[in-house]
């Protein structure tokens, strides 16, 4: 696929199933991260793989954050414990996305945070030139300290958030219509 094509066209695509992309397309997708936009060269980002029976782990680990976040005397119904168990399978292939904050005179954290994005970004643009299914999931859990532990984040570590990847269930949904000029002006300076 064109790189233009791609750009212009990508869509989230949240129904996914096996298989999980090629080894091919998984260094094609991998890749394209790396050339995110990094002031410093820093490379503020790493990304954790998670297939398989790993997977199940996650959803153990979604759990006990969820459990332990609980309001006290409030504990989770059963179809709560079921659906943090379940979200890690919805694809065959999970990439988490870290962030390795660095303190740095010219690069401040939040930039190096959307340099993570940047990477991400690139990623679901390649997976989507590939012809691989791909959505990135931030919320609650990945905010979550507990999560971010039992993955093996450091202090100075934080999730920017999980992508999901594998093989579309139906094909993507057209890529909506937007005006540029809705987004873009010509600014004076006056």
């Amino acid at each position: 696929m064109d790189a233009l094509e791609a750009l212009h066209n990508r869509v989230s695509i949240g129904a996914l199933t096996d298989p999980a992309p090629s080894r091919a397309q998984r260094n094609n997708i991998f890749r394209a991260a790396l050339r995110a936009a990094d002031h410093g060269n820093l490379r503020p980002w790493r990304f954790l793989v998670i297939e398989g029976d790993a997977r199940k782990r996650l959803g153990e680990i979604y759990l006990s954050a969820s459990e332990s976040g609980a309001t006290a005397g409030e504990p989770l119904s059963d179809a709560q414990r079921e659906r943090f168990l379940a979200m890690p399978l919805r694809a065959p292939l999970l990439l988490v996305a870290v962030t390795r904050l660095q303190e740095h005179p010219k690069v401040p954290l939040n930039e190096q945070r959307m340099s993570t994005a940047g990477a991400v970004q690139a990623m679901l643009t390649a997976a989507f030139a590939e012809g691989v299914g791909a959505y990135w999931r931030t919320g609650e859990l990945a905010e979550n300290r507990q999560v971010a532990r039992a993955l093996g984040l450091a202090d100075n570590e934080e999730i920017s958030g999980f992508i999901y990847m594998g093989t579309p269930q139906k094909a993507p949904r057209p890529a909506p219509e937007l005006a540029v000029s809705d987004f873009f002006a010509d600014w004076q300076g006056e």
